[in-house]
């Protein structure tokens, strides 16, 4: 039997988190009998003092093995930390700090490689060209995966000026040539041959009547509710889609090895857990 270790996930709100199911059931498949994993409502303001308890081994000492982080405090957690990765530093965002055996806290970011892996499973290596739908936190994870995969050009259509700014400030930091083009014109999006949506629930909708016959891969980030009407006028035309708990899963794979050290992770079984908690 395992040491009891401890781990969970902070954001608010947090209820709506799948991160619990997907880790546990990790924990069930590995034989961690002695592990846990809880979620944790807390905001940006409450933080430092959350991880400073954490450091002084409130509760259980030296029980610590990691947390995930949600919104809002992917990007105040970082001055918190000792260490930070050159992975998460080039997005500004960590959603996965690891307690290491001499007390230190170390960030990481997921979400990217998560993205890449996502892609990969789906048959997506490289392409010549890209579109991103969007531009808040997940649209630069994206550029950050598509510098991994993308030989050309990258398209971000964006709704504000400033927006379309950050946006090209982020591929000169990621090493993505990057052009931006108004969200009205977002319907052209579709005869790239790869497609990430990344904004929230209902945005996309009214761009489903313009899929084309035949689409190339289209990468929506959203799981709940699924499929999206985006998704689903894409599959309808045959092309391949990759949805958001493709990406939740890959990324929870990727923290379950760097907090319990057990390689590789369970990717079915956790996948499996997921599904039936969306009932999908």
């Amino acid at each position: 039997m395992s040491a009891p270790r401890r781990a969970g996930v902070l954001g608010s709100p947090i209820s709506h988190s799948l991160s619990p199911v997907l880790h546990r059931a990790a924990y069930a498949e590995l034989g961690l009998t002695g592990w846990r994993y809880d979620p944790f409502e807390v905001g940006e303001a409450a933080l430092p003092g959350f991880l400073a308890g954490v450091r002084d081994g409130t509760g259980e000492p030296g029980s610590w093995a990691g947390l995930s982080l949600t919104m809002p405090l992917k990007r105040a957690v970082i001055p918190l930390l000792d260490e930070v990765s050159a992975t998460a530093a080039s997005v500004e965002a960590v959603n996965t700090v690891v307690f290491t055996a001499d007390g230190r806290l170390t960030g990481d970011n997921t979400d990217i490689p998560g993205i890449a892996a996502a892609l990969r499973e789906h048959g997506v290596t490289s392409v010549e060209s890209a579109v991103v739908l969007g531009a808040g936190a997940t649209a630069s994870s994206a550029l950050a995966a598509l510098a991994r995969i993308c030989a050309g050009e990258v398209t971000v259509y964006v709704r504000s000026a400033a927006r379309a700014a950050e946006m090209r400030e982020w591929g000169e930091r990621l090493g993505v040539r990057v052009r931006t083009e108004d969200w009205g014109d977002a319907a052209k999006a579709f005869e790239a041959p790869l497609v990430i949506a990344t904004t929230p629930a209902g945005a996309t909708d009214g761009l489903a009547e313009f899929v084309p016959e035949r689409p190339g891969a289209l990468f929506d980030v959203l799981y709940h509710p699924w499929p999206t009407a985006l998704a689903a006028a894409w599959t309808a035309r045959g092309g391949e889609v990759v949805g958001g708990l493709d990406l939740l899963v890959h990324q929870a794979v990727l923290q379950v090895e760097r907090m319990t050290g057990r390689t590789p992770a369970p990717l079915a079984a956790m996948r499996a857990a997921g599904e039936a908690a969306l009932g999908v």
